[in-house]
């Protein structure tokens, strides 16, 4: 009788079980109830692309489109994609274009609001804003493999500069952007020019900038337009430049030719980063929150039928300081990323591009420093930068570095 009892007991906890499981089935098994529906959606969960307004906005949408692998995928002439090259908006399709994107671009004036209303630079921007190649007229193929031992350079300083700018390249050839060891390291100068046009005023300069480089042998060059709104091109050029003819520098500053620029404390800095620190720097005088100026009377005018929108974190242009490492993916991120009007905010849609932004660093004063402190040597002591400076403060201030006698608290 007791092994009854037992068998009894089992079957008993059995049906309970099966009870217990065919409630929660029927209540829906999550716990919430009654009220607990599979909710199906009524729209689409994806958006669907529309043309952008902003002539800039929509060529980087047509950019996004044609780097997508996916998408690019399904607009080839792969014989499985056939019902889905029917699905691509005409718009972005860049038909009718001139097939030399180095020839200015007829159908911008048409596609750009108040095209004829816009300063005569941005006008001349917007027709070359698919060329990113222009020929270079003066290279120096061998100077960062001519270094003392043969070495890379540590540390590549690279000046946007104007052609007539002479007194200031020859500043900083005194000064900051001296050439040679350093600190025992190799530091390796050079100076990116463009043309300086008649169109735009200025004399004839050639065979001083001729006689210069013979000289010193630090000019790079490039034939276009040597414009404010066309120092994005230079930016690119520069990158294309150093991937070719300087691979192997550790780390790259480029700035203006107008400011002073703590080299000795550069490389202090540099040299007590960490090997992880190191490979994706990017320090300089950051701005945030920024977006486009609408003030036409202000040379950074951007109007909204060519850009909407908010900027993303970047590094004043006066200067700033990245790994070389970082240099050749900006200038595969650049391929990503149509060329903007503002050099600065160009690099930092690139640098947001692979994931990253500037980190700000305080040694880097873009908008300079107190008028009382402009003549006292020791506040140039902790800074890295400063924005702006003559040639004559430029020499002043790097013997006052270089003073043995200095001290400071």
């Amino acid at each position: 009788m007791a092994w009854l009892r037992r068998k009894l007991k089992v079957v008993m906890m059995l049906m309970m079980v099966n009870l217990f499981i065919f409630i929660v089935s029927r209540s829906g098994g999550t716990g919430k109830g009654e009220d607990s529906k599979v909710v199906v959606p009524s729209k689409r969960f994806w958006s669907k692309l529309t043309p952008s307004q902003a002539f800039w906005n929509l060529q980087q949408q047509k950019l996004d489109f044609q780097r997508n692998p996916v998408l690019a995928y399904t607009n080839s002439n792969d014989t499985g994609a056939g019902v889905a090259i029917g699905l691509i908006p005409d718009w972005l399709n860049d038909t009718g274009m001139t097939s030399d994107p180095c020839q200015p671009d007829d159908h911008v004036p048409s596609h750009v609001g108040g095209y004829s209303s816009l300063p005569a630079h941005l006008k001349d921007f917007l027709l070359y804003m698919r060329c990113r190649s222009y020929p270079l007229v003066v290279d120096q193929p061998d100077i960062c493999q001519t270094t003392p031992g043969g070495e890379p350079p540590f540390l590549l300083l690279a000046v946007k500069s104007l052609a007539p700018h002479f007194d200031r390249r020859q500043a900083i050839r005194q000064s900051w952007g001296r050439a040679g060891v350093l600190a025992n390291k190799t530091v390796v100068t050079v100076f990116l020019l463009g043309n300086a046009t008649a169109v735009d005023h200025h004399p004839d300069l050639s065979e001083m900038l001729r006689y210069e480089n013979d000289r010193h042998r630090d000019i790079l060059q490039w034939n276009y337009r040597d414009t404010f709104f066309n120092l994005t091109a230079k930016e690119v050029l520069f990158l294309n430049w150093t991937a070719t003819r300087c691979p192997g520098a550790q780390f790259i500053f480029k700035g203006d030719d107008d400011v002073f620029v703590n080299t000795l404390g550069i490389l202090v800095f540099l040299e007590g980063l960490s090997g992880s620190k190191a490979k994706d720097l990017f320090v300089g005088d950051v701005i945030t929150n920024a977006g486009p100026q609408r003030n036409k009377k202000v040379k950074y005018f951007i109007p909204e039928s060519l850009f909407v929108g908010m900027y993303p974190a970047y590094a004043g242009g006066g200067g700033y300081l990245f790994s070389g490492d970082l240099a050749r993916r900006l200038l595969v991120a650049s391929r990503y990323v149509a060329l903007y009007p503002i050099d600065d905010v160009y690099i930092g849609m690139c640098l947001q591009k692979l994931g990253l932004a500037p980190e700000k660093h305080k040694g880097f004063r873009t908008f300079g420093i107190e008028e009382k402190y402009r003549r006292n040597p020791c506040a140039y002591k902790s800074l890295l930068l400063v924005h702006s400076r003559t040639p004559q403060e430029m020499i002043q201030i790097w013997a006052w570095l270089n003073d043995p006698k200095l001290t400071c608290q």
